[in-house]
């Protein structure tokens, strides 16, 4: 019970969030109903109360244990009659519609002063296609952008977009989530263009930025750099004096790989497709996916070493 409560968000303002009653330590504000007098839901057309942060935790629950909608409104009454407490649960229908209102959710962070080593990258992700006993061979998909933290293992930055959208276009709407000053950009070769480079650039906070970022191939030299282009031409030097597999490791590129295991956690642990109809109920759901993917690197995380 103690991890699920850590997971999803239940805690001792659960009992005022799911209610229509008072004002919880966190700030929301519910009615209250007098003694005697009916439910509002009890009216014509009538609807219960809920505040977001109930929302979440059942949303946040249902995503862990890969739940339907209506499973998760019977896990959550099960739950309470378990715990032998009063609450009142909302229902599938509650939960579809208010995850499309949901409020922007918060990505859970441990606290730090320290300039970030940013790892960014890309996958796909299935969109839901009903209930269709073969799926469409030509499946459309969105593209998940994330910012993982190298030294923490978290997720400090997401944004869900279309399948077209350009990996380098999305690194400054990236950067615009994060409020600590970088250390450092690390991505791979779908980046290398000038946006991103003067993005990272002005993020140092007084510092200079490393961009590690492979150029192609057949990268040539800019002949007149502007301060941020001087990172690429940095890059394409090394690369020539050292090989790419050696720049790889003596430049510090190698650790890019932390992105790519986050990647593979997102899709083993939450899945591969999105349930969410809707393109705002999709944002919501891999935003609370990151948040849940946070939360349990905070719990731990296994230290692995080379063996051979």
């Amino acid at each position: 019970m103690r991890s699920l409560s850590i997971a999803s968000g239940i805690g001792p303002n659960t009992r005022m969030a799911f209610g229509s009653v008072a004002t919880s330590r966190s700030g929301f504000r519910m009615k209250r109903s007098r003694p005697g007098a009916r439910h509002p839901a009890a009216k014509p057309g009538g609807q219960r109360t809920y505040a977001d942060i109930a929302i979440e935790a059942a949303l946040t629950i249902r995503m862990v244990f890969h739940l339907p909608l209506r499973q998760t409104e019977g896990f959550l009454r099960c739950l309470a009659e378990m715990l032998e407490v009063d609450l009142p649960i909302p229902d599938h229908t509650t939960l579809s519609r208010r995850l499309k209102r949901l409020s922007e959710v918060q990505l859970r962070r441990r606290p730090t002063n320290r300039p970030i080593h940013l790892l960014i990258d890309s996958t796909r992700l299935r969109i839901h296609v009903g209930h269709l006993q073969k799926p469409p061979r030509n499946r459309a998909w969105r593209k998940l952008h994330l910012a993982v933290d190298a030294d923490s293992g978290e997720i400090v930055a997401s944004d869900l977009t279309s399948r077209r959208t350009h990996d380098s276009t999305q690194v400054p709407t990236l950067l615009e989530q994060i409020d600590q000053p970088l250390a450092s950009v690390s991505a791979d070769g779908a980046y290398d263009s000038k946006a991103v480079y003067e993005a990272a650039h002005g993020r140092g906070g007084g510092r200079a930025v490393r961009v590690l970022i492979p150029p192609g191939r057949n990268a040539q030299l800019s002949a007149k750099p502007s301060a941020a282009l001087q990172e690429r031409n940095r890059n394409i030097r090394s690369i020539r004096e050292l090989g790419r597999r050696e720049w790889h490791i003596s430049s510090g590129y190698s650790k890019r790989s932390m992105v790519e295991n986050t990647v593979f956690r997102y899709k083993m642990m939450i899945g591969r497709s999105m349930r969410s109809r809707t393109f705002d109920g999709q944002r919501v759901e891999v935003r609370l996916a990151c948040k849940i993917l946070n939360a349990m690197t905070h719990l731990g995380m296994p230290d692995s070493y080379r063996v051979a």
